[in-house]
């Protein structure tokens, strides 16, 4: 399947806002997202590991304060960034489940596999 265009590079900022995108999650409409952190872009399933609703507190709002983690609005659990692994808070051990992207030609794309696809049109 081919890479699916989300945002030009310069649309996420080191620890700033992130973009949402539209996408289909084991046969569920659902949004993913891309953060850049320390230079790389990462994307997960917009789904906290510890209950299954959207982690931004506003739309893109992912980073904690510091900037360091990726932080649940509804709960508080925090996630590494580039791992999308809980760090504390009550997910427990868990994780986000990424989304593998690639940048090239100042765009970010996405990639679907067996149970993140595009969205239904």
């Amino acid at each position: 399947m081919d890479d699916i265009l989300i945002c030009a590079s310069d649309a996420i900022v080191d620890g700033g806002k992130g973009v949402r995108f539209a996408l289909t999650a084991g046969g569920e409409d659902a949004t993913g997202f891309v953060v850049r952190h320390r230079g790389t872009a990462y994307a997960y399933l917009n789904r906290c590991a510890h209950v299954p609703i959207e982690l931004d507190w506003n739309e893109g709002d992912f980073f904690e304060s510091s900037k360091l983690y990726l932080m649940c609005s509804t709960h508080g659990a925090i996630y590494v960034p580039e791992s999308g692994q809980c760090a504390g808070g009550p997910c427990r051990g868990g994780r986000l489940r990424p989304i593998a992207v690639t940048e090239h030609d100042q765009q970010i794309y996405w990639q679907p596999d067996d149970y993140v696809r595009p969205a239904r049109a």
